[in-house]
């Protein structure tokens, strides 16, 4: 009997954690923000969905709750416990949009600003000490591969 090509072997389809990329990318990921949180976590009371979402706004003003956790990836309850948080702590106001009164916006307060520019810099250090694993070159082909592989998981949603 003829085995058929197509089927996988008894072996291929173990998953191999350690060499599974979304796996690693996770785990980098989390590890990545758990040691920026160690920096600001403390000293400003903030989680990091909270810190997340003061850096979406920073960026992105007007944004809904919804746009931000479709701009950032979060969870959408994760985003709105965080909102409801920094709405309590003063450190964003909402407000409603001119054209659709339904529709709520979140900007940072002068509070919300204030925290995020003096997070910001701790991220940026932390990014520039990770990053200075790699060369110049290493660097520039990190980032186009992140962007090739986000763009093609967004394609696949």
């Amino acid at each position: 009997m003829r085995k058929n090509k197509t089927s996988p072997s008894p072996r291929s389809d173990r998953l191999h954690l350690d060499r599974f990329i979304p796996y690693r990318l996770s785990v980098l990921s989390n590890t990545v923000s758990m040691n920026i949180a160690r920096a600001y976590a403390r000293e400003f009371d903030l989680s990091i969905p909270e810190w997340r979402v003061l850096a979406v706004l920073a960026r992105y003003p007007d944004l809904s709750a919804v746009d931000v956790a479709e701009r950032s990836a979060m969870d959408k309850v994760a985003v709105s416990r965080a909102v409801q948080s920094l709405l309590a702590s003063k450190r964003l106001v909402r407000s409603y949009d001119k054209v659709d009164r339904r529709r709520s916006v979140l900007r940072l307060s002068a509070a919300g600003q204030s925290v995020y520019t003096r997070v910001a810099p701790l991220a940026l250090g932390y990014e520039q000490r990770l990053m200075s694993a790699l060369s110049a070159t290493e660097r520039r082909s990190l980032d186009r591969l992140l962007s090739v592989l986000l763009e093609r998981a967004q394609q696949m949603k």
